[in-house]
């Protein structure tokens, strides 16, 4: 006798449910929007006013002034030492020769403190629209190597020994401080541009060339 047909079990589609999402709480949103407003309302609150950074200008001209003037104080006795060399009213070449090298290793980052300073200076952010990060890359570039060139020069002026070579030696120097001499008025275009808008009585570093 043949066995009866079995009849298939009947085929179930299995449905894949959607992994469960966790809905963030109301309270949480509205304390997260709570805190954004209040953050914004907070740095509205705290908005320097052009007073504030009037005074934040001046000592950031301060911080120039002191990182800059020991290199600055080198080139003015450079040059003097040179003027004075040349004038005929001084005849200590050796010791001028040594004042313009050691005034041209203080420029350098690497020999002054002042000048390190510079390389690693923050302008506070009360200042960020006036762009015063220019004067201070502006001032680490006229100190190295404008600043050190000058120097440089200066030396070779008065360590050379004949016409011909004193006058290459001169040469090089005024081209080394009309490349000071325009670096000194970027920098001051850059500063009397924020000294005039917050009407400050600031004054950019003072700067030989």
């Amino acid at each position: 006798m043949q066995s009866p047909p079995r009849a298939e079990p009947p085929v179930v589609v299995l449905r894949r449910r959607p992994w469960p999402t966790r809905r963030a709480p109301r309270l949480l949103v509205v304390a997260v929007a709570a805190v954004l407003a209040a953050g914004v309302a907070l740095s509205l609150a705290h908005r320097p006013s052009q007073q504030q950074r009037a005074a934040d200008l001046s000592g950031f001209l301060h911080d120039m002034t002191t990182d800059i003037e020991s290199c600055a104080g080198g080139v003015s006795e450079s040059l003097t030492a040179l003027n004075g060399i040349t004038a005929g009213t001084s005849h200590q070449v050796a010791a001028a020769i040594s004042i313009a090298r050691y005034g041209a290793s203080n420029c350098s980052p690497a020999n002054s403190m002042q000048v390190g300073d510079l390389v690693s200076y923050q302008v506070t952010e009360s200042l960020a629209s006036f762009h015063l990060t220019r004067v201070v890359s502006g001032l680490v570039i006229w100190a190295d190597p404008d600043a050190v060139a000058v120097q440089t020069d200066v030396a070779g002026v008065l360590a050379a020994r004949t016409p011909q070579a004193r006058a290459s030696a001169t040469a090089a120097l005024d081209r080394a401080r009309r490349t000071l001499d325009a670096q000194r008025a970027a920098v001051d275009a850059t500063v009397e541009q924020a000294v005039t808008a917050l009407s400050a009585r600031a004054a950019p570093p003072k700067l030989p060339g």
